[in-house]
């Protein structure tokens, strides 16, 4: 495989990106749809606090967002090669966990974060998309 065809496509590039967005969004939004809800609620008061937060629709309209997005990234890359990339919004959701919604960030998560990075940064090294089988392949006969 030659140089230029070894580099992730900018659109992929750019899915990607929107990919760890929408899956950061949809997840501070979870939890704040749910911030109102008593210890010891029942599942008609869960409801009807959920299904009274902005922030449930604004997670409903971000998954949305996110499957349209993630058929376009996988349409330009590997399932095995963009799939580990959408780790990165579990370092995005646990900063703004820590700064916007006072969450506890301990050593043990920071060191997570090391680990989830390491993991995407060899994986980023990994060629982005299997080359389509030969044309003229030899087939196994059957048994």
């Amino acid at each position: 495989m030659n140089q230029r065809a070894s580099k992730i496509p900018p659109a992929a590039v750019a899915g990607l990106i929107v990919a760890v967005v929408l899956d950061t969004l949809v997840q501070i939004a979870w939890k704040r749809s749910v911030a109102g809800i008593p210890e010891a609620a029942s599942v008609a008061v869960t409801m009807r606090v959920v299904l009274g937060s902005p922030y449930f629709y604004a997670a409903m309209l971000a998954f949305g967002a996110q499957l349209y997005n993630w058929l376009r990234v996988l349409a330009l890359a590997d399932l095995s090669f963009a799939q580990p990339f959408t780790a990165l919004s579990y370092i995005a959701v646990l900063a703004i966990s820590h700064r916007a919604l006072h969450e506890d960030l301990s050593l043990a998560k920071a060191a997570g974060v090391a680990l989830i990075l390491a993991g995407v940064f060899l994986i980023s090294r990994t060629p982005f998309h299997t080359a389509a089988p030969r044309q003229n392949a030899v087939k196994p006969s059957p048994p």
